[in-house]
Order: C-alpha cells, then sequence, then structure tokens
C-alpha cells in the first residue's frame, strides 16, 4: 500500500528551570517584563504529526512517503527519518524559513513559558500531490493531519479531485478553523480520526448531527484515552478495541500518532479494521512507556507477546506474519 503523510514536521526544545517563575515576577511592573533563566537542562525531541506517523510505520516495516515543509536545518532530522524507515523526498525544503520548532521552559511548579514557530510549515500550501503520486505509481492512501490551514484544504481537494483514499485527521486545527472548512476536510473521507474532545467539538463547529458526519465519511475512529477506541460506519456495528496494559507511563505526546501508524499498517497488511485498531492500539501503549514521539523501538516478540496476552494467539499470529 502505497501511503503519503501530509502534516507538520517540527522539534520540541523543551529546558528546565530550577527555580519558580513567580519568584522573578513583580507585580506592579508587569508591563515591563524583560526576564532571562539559566536553565539546567535541554532536551531535543523530534516531532510533527506527519513524521510522528511515519516513525510509527517505519517501526512495523512500512515505508510511506512523509509530506510537508521544513527548513535547511532539516538534514540530521531527515537522516534520522530515513534510517528509520521513512521516504522524505517529497519534503519541501524553505529557501528562507526554519523547521518549525517549539520551545518550552518550565519550572519546579510546572508553569511554562512556551512559544511555537510554525516556520516553514506555512510552504505546505505550495505542495501537490500528484508529484508525489507519480513517484510513488500511484497513492492508494493520502493521511491529512494537522498542519497549515490553507495546505489541509488543497491536499483534501485534490484527494477528491483525482480520487485519492484519504484518511482526515484534523487534530488541533479543528479548534482553529471555521466550521465551513472543517467540513470540506471531513467530506469524503475514507476514515475519520478524532479524540474524544475533538468528536464533540467536530460536530459544534460543522453543526452536523452525528448520523450526519457518519453518512460522509467511511469510518470515524474516536481514540478514548486509556479506554482505547471506538468505531463507527453507518453500515457496521460499533466496534470498541481496549489497549494493552501499559508497564509504565513516559510523555503522552504522540501516543495519538502511534495509534494512527499501527493502524495503517494494519490496512496495508489486510489485516481487517479490527485488527489493524488492535495493532494500533498496541503501537500507542509502546509510545506511552517512553518520552518523546520517537523515542520507541519495536522489538518483535515482546511486541507480538502483548499482542497475544491482550488480543488473543491469533491476532498475535496474523500480527507475526506482517512485521519483521
Amino acid at each position: 500500500m502505497r501511503i503519503a503523510v501530509t502534516g507538520s514536521i517540527a522539534t520540541d526544545h523543551l529546558m528546565s528551570y530550577p527555580g519558580r517563575f513567580a519568584e522573578q515576577l513583580v507585580a506592579d511592573r508587569l508591563q515591563q517584563v524583560s526576564l532571562s533563566f539559566l536553565v539546567d537542562e535541554l532536551q531535543v525531541r523530534r516531532g510533527g504529526i506527519a513524521a510522528n506517523i511515519t516513525f510509527g510505520l517505519g517501526q512495523l516495516g512500512v515505508t510511506s512517503a512523509l509530506v510537508g515543509a521544513v527548513g535547511r536545518d532539516f538534514d540530521d532530522y531527515r537522516s534520522w527519518l530515513e534510517r528509520h524507515g521513512v521516504d522524505t523526498a517529497s519534503v519541501h525544503v524553505s529557501d528562507t524559513k526554519h523547521t518549525a520548532r517549539f520551545l518550552c521552559t518550565t519550572d519546579t511548579d510546572q508553569n511554562q513559558i512556551a512559544s511555537f514557530y510554525a516556520g516553514a510549515m506555512a510552504e505546505a500550501r505550495e505542495i501537490e500531490l500528484k508529484p508525489v503520486a507519480d513517484r510513488l505509481g500511484g497513492l492508494d492512501m493520502v493521511v491529512i493531519s494537522a498542519n497549515d490551514p490553507d495546505a489541509m484544504l488543497r491536499h483534501t481537494q485534490e484527494c477528491r479531485d483525482r480520487g485519492y483514499r484519504f484518511l482526515a485527521d484534523p487534530g488541533q486545527q479543528l479548534a482553529r478553523m471555521e466550521g465551513s472548512d472543517i467540513r470540506k476536510l471531513v467530506e469524503g473521507a475514507e476514515y475519520l480520526f478524532t479524540n474524544e474532545y475533538e468528536h464533540g467539538l467536530l460536530l459544534k463547529s460543522t453543526g452536523w448531527t452525528h448520523a450526519e458526519v457518519l453518512e460522509r465519511v467511511g469510518m470515524w475512529v474516536t481514540s478514548l484515552g486509556p479506554k482505547g477506541v471506538q468505531a463507527e460506519s453507518r453500515t457496521e456495528p460499533t466496534l470498541e478495541v481496549a489497549p494493552p496494559k501499559e508497564k509504565q507511563k513516559g510523555d503522552p505526546t504522540g501516543v495519538g500518532d502511534a495509534l494512527r501508524a499501527g493502524f495503517l499498517a494494519g490496512l496495508t497488511h489486510e489485516l481487517g479494521i479490527e485488527r489493524s485498531l488492535q495493532l494500533g492500539c498496541t503501537l500507542a501503549t509502546v509510545s506511552l512507556e517512553t518520552d518523546g514521539p520517537q523515542e520507541y523501538e519495536v522489538e518483535r516478540d515482546s511486541f507480538l507477546a502483548r499482542i497475544d496476552e491482550t488480543y488473543g494467539e491469533a491476532a498475535a499470529a496474523e500480527v507475526a506474519s506482517t512485521i519483521r
């Protein structure tokens, strides 16, 4: 299955301040703030929704094409992704802007001061999908995840115009975009992915009823946090899949991206919807146990053992035939 994953590509720069921001703020001088904090720790984590999904697919032995916009500072990140099974040949490189970046400092009270630089992500709207399809010999699925809003709209419309099947994953952009634009992102999707909060926000923003959404998409998958996922369609009974029990809890960032990656890997190997969701839930649990959305590793035997324990021997046997 030839998969193109469109969306954000970014790095997170996470710093720790061994004090309290509140102690540095003067109540009657807040209109003239000029502060500098000496931090103890800096973690640079690779991220961005599209990059996280393609990384997860690579962990399961599925190569997908990453489609997004970056700056000339992307070389090291590109090398990392390619070493983990990601096709980066369709990534657009800006001549003038840096790769999107999130910078955040956290104090001992867990207060945060943060900035997000969109940078090259705005140029994703310049990307056309047809050259990607021509290079790959066609596209069987296009993932449209959170990105520059104009890019999301362009990619969705191109999918409809050219007949590419697509998975709509609007994510945090649901809170920013107008209802009319959200309707354009959803209409005609083979699969729609949201979390519980986004599920309700999508209904509120579009003005559609739950049934009206199901009339416009093939399947609506809603992640339910520790309860797993729920898959609904207008033609099949609602399907619920619980995740394996995590061994420990790390940073939850990117867990939803791992869920989508596992699901897509299952579809690639024609495992069926339920088995694909089980694969996605298992990969999401592995991601949850580590700090950082691209710091986990799939160890084949232990991964299959978790599927066996949670979903049964038949499920593990099916998945085993797909994982190198």
